[in-house]
């Protein structure tokens, strides 16, 4: 077998949706929080398995979310077993720039996460009705040297792929999605069998004991700011570190995702 490659995307919780991130806690150790669900979704009767559309309130997190939130319903995706009540990993997108780079991987490659995440104290209590943006005070906790200040894009998990499903674009040009069938049977809890209508370009199943959140963030922000992009984004992956690159997929050839791998597993 090809020696792994890799591919990695953003997403959860961001300063739009649901209006505050992530937190990443002094020692690196980060709480997972996925955004709300902003498709129409099927009757729970019509969903491939028989469970509900989870809300804020059904997930697990070590802080409180506003009152006004913890009845919204959240995109579980990617999902994790053992994270927030789920068993499979899995993940789909409608999107084709996420979608092309993710179609290249293959059984033993990466699909790694990243997302922004803001500088908190352990014991942090939550975002509040108004996210506060100021940057901590970090002389009041400490955090490790290689953590941005205020906020920094990391990576937090990675799914190791089993199988792929992907479409591109017919001859007309349309969009297209995957056969709905197809992605229920190979991942039948994913957040986008649950949308009105399935919308997935690409659905991924992994090997549920490879998958998983990682001990720690891992920094793809500079230490000095979360805006500038490390070597890990400038020296390994696909993407220059210029512009909005917390934003990007990022490609990882064999060599850069070996190093990825490395990096990772000292955590």
């Amino acid at each position: 077998m090809a020696d792994p490659l890799a591919v990695a995307v953003n997403v959860a919780a961001n300063t739009n949706q649901p209006g505050f991130r992530g937190p990443v806690y002094p020692d690196g150790s980060f709480a997972y929080v996925p955004i709300p669900e902003s498709a129409a979704t099927l009757p729970r009767e019509r969903f491939p398995t028989d469970e509900p559309l989870p809300t804020y309130a059904d997930l697990d997190l070590p802080f409180a979310v506003p009152a006004d939130l913890r009845e919204t319903p959240v995109h579980m995706d990617p999902e994790f077993p053992g994270v927030h009540g789920r068993a499979r990993a899995s993940y789909g997108d409608p999107h084709g720039v996420k979608a092309r780079r993710i179609a290249g991987l293959g059984p033993g490659d990466w699909l790694f996460f990243y997302a922004t995440l803001s500088l908190r104290p352990h014991g942090w209590g939550g975002p509040g009705e108004v996210e506060d943006h100021s940057e901590p005070e970090r002389d009041e906790f400490d955090p490790d040297g290689d953590l941005a200040p205020d906020w920094g894009a990391y990576l937090f998990a990675g799914i190791r792929v089993e199988r792929v499903l992907a479409v591109g674009d017919d001859s007309r040009g349309e969009s297209r999605t995957v056969d709905r069938d197809a992605a229920a049977a190979l991942a039948p809890t994913n957040a986008h069998l649950k949308r009105d209508p399935f919308d997935a370009r690409v659905v991924v199943a992994g090997d549920p004991a490879a998958s998983g959140l990682f001990e720690r963030a891992v920094p793809l922000s500079t230490p000095e700011a979360g805006a500038d992009a490390n070597r890990l984004v400038t020296a390994l992956s696909s993407d220059s570190g210029r512009g909005p690159w917390w934003r990007r997929p990022m490609a990882f050839d064999a060599e850069a995702t070996a190093t990825l791998l490395n990096r990772i597993e000292r955590t």
